[in-house]
């Protein structure tokens, strides 16, 4: 996977994230973990605790990226379906397993905490599925193929990516630049801006208007322009060209 485009998907678990309970934090934190590593984050689903809403987005995205991540869904509740979800998207057996279970054993003996029948539904891994260590609660993720099965929690999420991070085959790192210019409205820019982005179309150029209250109680407005890419000096180059828009 050392091409230049090496993709991810994110399918965001949990009834909570849908009924704006919850705010989902790890989208975010997942893309900055892997933009350093070449890969670029290009869907993301949000889904139900519902067995085939899970099954139809893994299947879905596992398809067209490279890596997939699934955060939420993997705990001791009756609504923590994950894993059994990505289990049947692979058309593969799931139970407790031995290793998954000694480390149960042993983060809750450390914890003088008892290791319920509830919390040792965290030890149910799909056949033939990689751990994904957990160095917060214990509790391990897996890898099955592509498709990565994290914690919803995100402190938990960052200390598992930790062991991701070595089984990423990235492609070239996406960079970015910004113009930020000011007293300047997209429909001023936009032919010409055009024009950069269709003379440089491996670079991808964003329009983002921006508004700010200024001393005397009024606005100022105007654009950030950012282009990202792989390739440096066509970046520097696609820079100094958006510059050129500057009143």
């Amino acid at each position: 996977m050392g091409q230049d485009q090496v993709t991810a998907g994110i399918v965001v678990i949990g009834d909570e994230i849908l009924s704006g309970r919850t705010r989902d934090a790890n989208v975010q934190q997942i893309a900055q973990f892997l933009a350093p590593l070449g890969v670029t984050v290009r869907e993301v689903r949000i889904v139900a605790d519902e067995e085939d809403a899970i099954v139809e987005a893994v299947d879905a995205l596992r398809a067209r990226c490279s890596y997939v991540f699934t955060t939420g869904g993997i705990g001791p509740t009756h609504d923590d379906i994950t894993a059994d979800a990505v289990a049947k998207a692979f058309g593969r057996g799931i139970s407790i397993r031995a290793d998954a279970r000694a480390i149960l054993e042993a983060w809750y003996a450390k914890a003088k905490t008892e290791l319920t029948p509830a919390r040792l539904k965290m030890a149910r891994i799909p056949e033939g599925a990689r751990l994904i260590e957990n160095p917060v609660t214990g509790a391990p993720g897996f890898q099955i193929e592509n498709v990565f099965v994290l914690a919803g929690v995100p402190q938990i999420v960052r200390g598992m990516l930790e062991d991701i991070a070595p089984r990423i085959e990235g492609g070239a790192v996406t960079r970015s630049i910004s113009v930020r210019l000011e007293g300047v409205r997209e429909g001023d820019i936009a032919a010409r801006l055009s024009e950069i982005q269709q003379a440089h179309p491996r670079t991808s150029i964003g329009s983002y208007p921006w508004f700010e209250e200024d001393e005397q109680g009024g606005f100022r407005r105007g654009i950030v322009l950012v282009a990202r890419g792989t390739d440096e000096a066509a970046l520097e180059r696609v820079g100094r060209e958006l510059e050129t828009l500057a009143p």
